[in-house]
């Protein structure tokens, strides 16, 4: 069983800065990668104010927009909820989706965050491989904290290494995960398989901090890109990342 998979953070469907709305450039290079599995991070839920400025703004979530046509099953966690609308993590499939929880790991009322946890089934496999889209704070307190929640819930709810899927915009840029990941979930991170580092992922015109990532159980990685420079510098502040893998029998 091979899989494809993509963590983006998709910056609420604007290009750098807030220049432009680029939500429909957006799909359209998310369906050139071709991929099984999509972790997304700041994805507008509702946005009242945009639907009045923007005659071409999607009328239905962003998740369900983006995934219309090409993945058939999708979850949302709404983790930031304001006045005029709410914004979170989704994770679109090509497979089914059999069940779905966000857990609330905000570290303080001014950051709100959530790990967005999915078991999908896979065909002819007979476990679920459970997903875990996250989106973490911008403080290293914060961080460790949330690393910790996530530990916790995936020794949990996946025990005796049960397919493991971690993927997203870590805010990590001193690669505190892998070591506790690694020792605590027995995850492996996508680009440093073989001893290398986690990839350089931001800003996405010429990336320098390495902020996003891909952790894998049960998994072997075949290929791991990075997608930067144009056209996705255009789309989001983030490079885009994949990752092509085979499920260990």
């Amino acid at each position: 069983m091979t899989l494809r998979i993509c963590t983006y953070n998709i910056h609420k469907g604007f290009s750098q800065f807030n220049r432009r709305m680029v939500v429909h450039e957006l799909r359209e290079r998310l369906r050139s990668l071709d991929v099984d599995l999509v972790f997304l991070q700041e994805v507008q839920g509702l946005h009242l104010h945009h639907s009045v400025r923007h005659a071409d703004w999607p009328q239905r979530p962003q998740h369900e927009f983006l995934a219309e046509d090409m993945w058939q099953q999708t979850a949302y966690g709404g983790n930031a909820v304001y006045d005029h609308g709410h914004h979170g993590n989704a994770i679109l499939s090509r497979h089914a989706i059999l069940s779905t929880d966000n857990q609330d790991v905000s570290d303080h009322r001014f950051e709100r965050r959530g790990l967005l946890h999915c078991e999908v089934s896979l065909p002819g496999v007979d476990v679920p491989v459970h997903c875990v889209c996250v989106h973490l704070g911008l403080m290293a307190g914060s961080r460790r904290r949330q690393m910790e929640a996530l530990a916790e819930r995936m020794e949990r709810l996946a025990p005796d290494g049960a397919p493991l899927i971690i993927a997203g915009d870590f805010n990590d840029w001193r690669n505190r995960a892998d070591e506790l990941l690694g020792r605590r979930l027995g995850l492996v991170e996508a680009f440093g398989r073989d001893g290398g580092r986690p990839p350089r992922s931001f800003p996405s015109n010429l990336p320098f901090f390495r902020l996003d990532r891909i952790y894998v159980r049960g998994f072997r990685v075949t290929q791991a890109l990075v997608h930067f420079g144009e056209p996705w510098s255009k789309i989001s502040d983030h490079a885009a990342l994949t990752a092509d893998l085979e499920l260990l029998r």
